[in-house]
């Protein structure tokens, strides 16, 4: 491949070769080209000394290509007319039609109430579409889009790449998720009873600290330690271990597990804001474009059901 740029052939050269070649004259072509005429010829002079043969010959009051010419103008034009076209020429979407790939980045609490929703939405709109999803969430996702290895993202962020688009989706608060056949924190869960159970934590960093630990600086009794709020249902459910889960999380487990139950939590957490997130380099790409939409419907569907 460097062997072809070594040569130095100014590609510029050809588009004036493919252009006389076509008027069969220099005066037409540097018409044409709005150029004049001693620069087409200082250019055709050039593009010969490079090729190494005559490309053309005197005919009449114009010029004709020679052999040597004309299998460059065979190989050269059509390449030259798909640069040009791909440069000019818009590229379509079509949503029913396109198989595109997209990779979304997701944090682990939205995965299981946003991807079905988004699934069978882009059934209907894209049916031909292909989601490929990522883990991503507040430590991870400013690697993951600086590095293009995902096309957008939902989930909680802190510092990213400076042209990162942002779009604040909702922001959720913390509930206490627990069985009540099994754990009774009472009408009014206090921080004492709160600290008295045994809990199950999820932990991004592989420890007994979660997000209480990290933002309280108090210590809970740790049953279990896990690294996604994927499987927090199938624990609670049954036992007497209480889950500190966001509230999107807990209405999409007791969906699944209607045994399961929550209550405030007896200290503020806090809340923050779940954004959709991408990189301005893909503003125009029509088909993260249409799954940014989509996204957006999701969210506005589960909130209003919220009301």
């Amino acid at each position: 491949m460097h062997g072809i740029y070594e040569k130095d052939l100014d590609l510029n050269l050809l588009r004036v070769f493919v252009v006389v070649a076509e008027a069969g004259s220099v005066t037409e072509a540097a018409s044409r080209l709005y150029l004049t005429q001693p620069a087409v010829s200082a250019a055709l002079k050039r593009l010969t000394s490079t090729v190494g043969a005559p490309l053309f010959v005197r005919a009449g009051r114009g010029v004709a290509l020679t052999t040597r010419g004309q299998r460059l103008f065979a190989s050269a034009r059509p390449h030259l007319q798909a640069l040009v076209e791909a440069a000019v020429s818009p590229e379509t979407f079509d949503a029913k039609t396109s198989e595109r790939t997209v990779r979304l980045g997701l944090s682990d609490s939205n995965e299981a109430w946003l991807l079905p929703r988004l699934l069978r939405l882009l059934a209907e709109e894209a049916p031909r579409m292909r989601l490929i999803t990522i883990p991503v969430q507040f430590r991870t996702i400013a690697e993951a889009l600086s590095s293009s290895t995902v096309d957008l993202a939902v989930t909680v962020a802190d510092e990213l790449p400076a042209d990162t688009r942002r779009l604040t989706l909702f922001t959720g608060g913390f509930v206490c998720l627990f069985d009540p056949r099994h754990a009774q924190p009472g009408k009014r869960l206090t921080l004492e009873r709160y600290l008295a159970h045994e809990h199950v934590i999820v932990s991004y960093n592989g420890d007994l600290r979660g997000i209480v630990e990290d933002l309280l600086g108090v210590q809970r009794r740790v049953r279990v330690s896990v690294p996604t709020f994927h499987n927090i249902g199938a624990l609670v459910e049954g036992t007497a271990l209480l889950a500190t889960v966001p509230d999107v999380v807990a209405r999409e487990l007791i969906s699944l597990r209607p045994n399961l139950r929550t209550c405030p939590l007896p200290m503020a957490l806090g809340g923050s804001p779940m954004e959709l997130l991408w990189r301005s380099m893909v503003e125009d790409d029509e088909a993260i474009r249409l799954i940014r939409d989509l996204v957006i419907r999701v969210v506005k569907t589960v909130e209003s059901s919220r009301a």
